[in-house]
Order: C-alpha cells, then structure tokens, then sequence
C-alpha cells in the first residue's frame, strides 16, 4: 500500500516539471506560441490548486479509496489526451485535467496514510517516504524530460505515465481499505455542499490564475481582475461555509492552531522551495551554459539524497523529535540551501558551488513537506482528514505560484534597474532571488515555532467526528 501512494505521488509531482525541457518540441509540433506553451505548464499548477479543497472534502464524504481511484483515472486519462493531442487547444486542456485529476487523489492520498499507519514508527516512515516521493518528483521529471522527448518525442513524457497509472488502478482494489458503505457516524451526510463547491474553486482558480498569468506575462488588467474577483468569491464562500448546515469547509477547523499553522507553514514552503528549482535551471542553462538535459541531470543528486534521508534518518526524527521540531530543521535546511545558492559565483564550479547546497536541499525538503503535514493530520478527526489535506495542500500550490511569480519579479526587477555586462547582472539577479526564498524560508521556521504545537505521535488519528467539532482542541 505505500509502495502504491508513494509512486504515485512521484507521478502527480513528476508531472509538474517533466514537461519543461519538452517546450521547444512542444511548440514545433503543435504550432503553440509563447502564450500557449506557458498554459502547458500552467494549466496543470492551475486546476491542481483550484480543485485540491473539494477533492478533500469529496474524500471525507464520498470515500478515500473511492476519490484515489476517481483521481488517478482522471489523471491517467487525461495524460493519454495529452500524448495523442494533434490540436493546439487539446493539450493545455488536457494538462487543466490532469491537474483537476492531481488535486482529487493527492488529499485521498494523505488521508489514506494518515488513518492507516497509526503506529509511531510506521507512520514516521511512511510520510517520510510520502514527503521524500514529492520532493523527488520535481527533480526527476526535469532530467526524465530531457531523455525521453530526445529518444522517443514529447508525446511520451505524457505516455510514460500510462503503464503505472494502469498498474497502479488495477492494484487499488487489492492493497487499499475498502470505503466505509455509509458516512461514518455523527457526520450525517447530507449532499456536497454545492454553493460552497462553486464559490471556494472558482475562487481558488481565480487567484492560481492571477499568480500564475503574472509569473508568465507579468501584471496587468486581466490578472488584477481575477485577482480581485477571487477575493471577492473568497468573502462569499467563507459566508455560505459559516451558515450552511454540510460545509465543503467548516470554519472551525481553522480554529485548530495546528491546521492553521501547518497551511501557514507548507504556504511558505511553497514560496521558497520552488524558486530553488526554478533559479537553479536558469543558473546552470543561462548562465554556466548547460544544456537542458544536462542540466536536469545536475539536480539528480537533489532527488536521490531525498530518498535516501526519508529512507534513513527522517523516519527517526520524526519518531524521536515530532513533526514541528523536524519541521523547522527542515526549513532551516531549506535557507541553508537557498542562502548557499545566493553566492553562486558567474564561473562557479559544480561540486563546489551547487552540489553540497543541493544535498541540503535534498535533506530540507522531505522533512519540511513531512513536517507540516503531520501536524494538521493529526490534531483532527478522522471524519476531517480528507478536507484538512486538502487545505494545506491548496496552501502550498498557492505558495508554489507566487514564489515563482515573485522569482520572476525579483530578476526583472533587477536586471532593469541595474548597469553592466548583462551575464553579471542577471547572475546577480538570480542571487538576490535565492537569498529573498532564503529569507521566506527563515520567516516559515519562525511560524512554525510560535504556531505549531507539539503533537502526539503515539496514538492513533481520532476515531471519527462530526464536522467542524475539532475547535474542542
């Protein structure tokens, strides 16, 4: 059963970079402009953040296995879409599907590890393997990228995932727990709540696209109205949740200091992870002059000791330290990285210069994405799991956009208000980006301190609850 979840979260996060490198041959062969080729990337971090709030709720409601497999199916299908797509339109619209896929089976997915392996040890090894899966995925695609489109086309970066996503359905009914027949006693199901459902996605989707359109294109009148708009739906959806009897969210679970402090927490981590990714590619290929594969092979080194520490030494920690102690070690980490990187020399060397900060990278993000999602998970009841994943994982989509957009801003920022040889200035430029992520990174082991409380990790998630009584804790 872990073997299960974890492959397919290296799948879902995989699939936010194993398309970077693939641009160029996108272009050409399907005729996309710049435009259109920046929403096969972003339709993807779109509805993966937009749908993540519903797909937690649907999972407490409708069922955990029964949403994991919904989203996979969704997931798989849409990326068959995407490798046969012979239109322009069809493949940015199959990559919104495979996001929409992403954000239903991802909290299924944490709810799923979190009421099943309720012993301390398996449970720190579990989302330790969880967290090292994610943290992987981002720096194999963009080297898997590279390889396949250069040996088979782009088509089979979308392909590839056919064969797992098959395997991995045919063995859900075999490994995960059945799905309880009726809703576990005290939440009274009595319909999605559908005003709710429209309000909160159109409004997460909104403000994902004004992040993600600024990232793209910078800011202008149509991002500011979606942002504005979203806020606005934003107001009306918190409304609708405060009097409706069937939540998609009940407000008091944002009363639960640690669900709070654990959205709080992966938003900064979002913030400041992916410009780490991000600035570090445009470091290697625009600067130092590697080649798009090899720079994906240079941050290979990132996903193996990530695997290797969840493997190893996470599990430990967290049995032995707790989720918020590992936590804020790994965000110090994660500014250690970040601050490492903000001193890359214009002809810096590779094992000096990039690797050893990358092998922090490699241990920081595991046990940040480990650490801030214990806490909200387990300080919940059973019956709100689904929901409370879907909330600090909607936080860190929405971190993740606005670290790029704010990457983005820094080195433009920069490189306009600065003379010079424009190689230096723009190195300059990407380290003044990474020290800014450093410095997010910084203020997330300050939340995390002052916010999150110690958890217990030796008893089991609560046994079921009504909605919304989790301000008892």
């Amino acid at each position: 059963m872990l073997a299960l979840l974890t492959v397919v979260e290296l799948l879902v996060f995989l699939d936010t970079s194993v398309v970077n490198v693939a641009l160029p041959s996108i272009g050409a062969g399907l005729g996309l402009s710049v435009t259109g080729l920046a929403w096969v990337t972003g339709a993807y971090q779109l509805t993966f953040g937009g749908f993540q709030l519903v797909g937690g709720r649907a999972a407490d409601l409708l069922g955990r296995r029964r949403m994991f497999v919904t989203g996979l199916t969704v997931f798989t299908v849409a990326s068959l879409l995407a490798g046969v797509a012979r239109w322009a339109w069809l493949l940015p619209a199959a990559r919104a599907l495979q996001g929409v896929g992403a954000a239903l089976l991802v909290p299924a997915e944490i709810a799923l590890l979190a009421v099943t392996f309720t012993d301390p040890k398996a449970h720190a090894k579990a989302f330790g393997i969880w967290s090292a899966m994610g943290a992987a995925g981002a720096a194999i695609g963009t080297s898997l990228g590279g390889i396949l489109t250069q040996a088979f086309g782009w088509q089979s970066i979308f392909l590839v995932n056919l064969p797992i996503g098959a395997v991995s359905l045919l063995l859900c009914g075999r490994l995960l727990p059945a799905d309880e027949l009726e809703p576990a006693a005290g939440t009274r199901w009595r319909g999605l709540d559908l005003p709710g459902v429209v309000t909160g996605t159109t409004a997460l989707l909104l403000i994902v696209y004004a992040i993600t359109a600024s990232a793209q294109r910078g800011p202008d009148a149509v991002a500011f109205t979606a942002a504005t708009t979203g806020l606005v739906l934003g107001v009306v959806f918190f409304r609708i949740e405060a009097r409706t009897a069937s939540p998609v969210l009940a407000l008091g679970l944002l009363r639960v200091r640690n669900v709070t402090g654990s959205a709080l927490a992966n938003f900064m981590i979002g913030v400041a992870h992916v410009p780490a990714f991000f600035l570090l590619a445009l470091y290697l290929q625009q600067v130092r002059g590697y080649a798009p594969t090899a720079s994906g092979f240079a941050v290979l080194p990132v996903a193996a000791g990530a695997l290797v520490f969840a493997r190893t030494l996470l599990p430990r920690a967290l049995a032995r330290y707790g989720p918020r102690t590992v936590l804020a070690a790994g965000m110090l980490l994660l500014a250690g990285a970040l601050a490492g990187f903000a001193r890359l020399p214009l002809h810096g060397s590779y094992l000096r210069d990039v690797l050893p900060f990358g092998l922090l990278l490699a241990a920081g993000l595991p046990a940040s994405f480990a650490g801030s999602t214990i806490p909200a998970v387990r300080s919940v009841p059973a019956a709100d799991v689904g929901v409370v994943s879907g909330i600090v994982q909607t936080a860190q989509r929405v971190g993740s956009a606005l670290g790029a957009t704010g990457a983005t801003a820094v080195i433009a920022a920069w490189t306009a208000h600065h003379a010079g040889p424009h190689l230096a200035v723009y190195n300059t430029g990407l380290r003044v980006a990474f020290a800014t992520a450093a410095g997010v990174a910084l203020l997330g082991v300050a939340l995390t301190l002052l916010v999150i409380r110690t958890v217990a990790t030796d008893r089991p998630v609560e046994s079921p609850a009504p909605s919304g009584l989790s301000e008892r804790k």
